[in-house]
């Protein structure tokens, strides 16, 4: 993927997303906690796509923003399909490219007109975003082949610093729609927890295969230690990052900002 500089006359929206690949990609000191989310995020990602898929599997990555997920993975040689809201970040992500298969199918998840069939559709980061997760999710289940797979990543309602509502106690996700597919973290709605995963897999019709939690506080640069990160030694950070990883039950769901599952769409 190349690395690429800011413009003057670039479109507002590319100006955001470099901004974004600022801290995300290239590693912006005053924001450590946010890069090594993210960094960690897609790793882990990319290794599950690996463990589960060869190379010539087809990729769906939703709500794809600035591309590093698809661009990555077309590297490795899968067939992506990148997607988005914002259709005119198709230059942006355009002028990183530097090899593999990428296809550009812009649009609401909501409303895409796809007809192909993925092996893995990817949402990092997506369905905290949408008033309605629940049909979302049985949406995106049909962008999969019989027993494909949805890898999610999104925050974990139980961590010690979430406080966002939960999804199934809420009576009126309606009155939510106007805050939904922001950019930011004014655009969160629900926070999802590992208790309400057994009402996604009954409702879209799919079968929770992993599930983990990531992203310590240290990692996540919380609790002040984002001044740590500064000058602590990467080796260091995903080592604590490894061992917290590994922690069970609620001092897992506690410590950990992130969840990931991997469903299995049902034949």
């Amino acid at each position: 993927m190349k690395r690429i500089q800011m413009k003057d006359d670039w479109p507002d929206s590319w100006k955001l997303s470099y901004q974004f690949d600022l801290i995300e990609i290239y590693g912006e000191k005053n924001k450590c906690g946010h890069a090594y989310q993210y960094i960690n995020r897609m790793n882990k990602v990319i290794d599950l796509v690996k463990k589960y898929a060869k190379a010539g599997a087809k990729i769906l990555d939703v709500a794809a923003g600035q591309g590093n997920f698809s661009l990555n993975l077309a590297e490795l040689g899968y067939k992506v399909t990148w997607n988005d809201i914002g259709e005119e970040l198709i230059g942006y992500v355009k002028l990183k490219y530097e090899r593999g298969e990428v296809d550009y199918h812009p649009g609401n998840a909501f409303n895409l007109n796809i007809k192909d069939e993925f092996d893995i559709v990817l949402i990092t980061e997506v369905i905290e975003h949408v008033a309605h997760p629940d049909q979302f999710l049985k949406m995106v289940s049909t962008f999969c082949r019989p027993k494909g797979l949805i890898i999610m990543t999104t925050p974990n309602g139980e961590y010690f610093r979430h406080h966002y509502p939960r999804f199934t106690r809420c009576k009126d996700p309606q009155s939510y729609e106007g805050l939904q597919f922001r950019r930011d973290a004014d655009g969160h709605i629900f926070f999802l927890c590992a208790e309400e995963l057994n009402y996604f897999e009954k409702y879209a019709d799919l079968r929770v295969i992993y599930r983990s939690f990531f992203n310590n506080f240290l990692t996540s640069g919380h609790l002040k230690t984002n001044y740590v990160l500064k000058i602590l030694p990467k080796s260091y950070i995903f080592a604590f990052e490894k061992t917290t990883a590994m922690t069970k039950g609620i001092i897992s769901r506690k410590i950990n900002a992130h969840m990931l599952v991997v469903f299995e769409k049902n034949a």
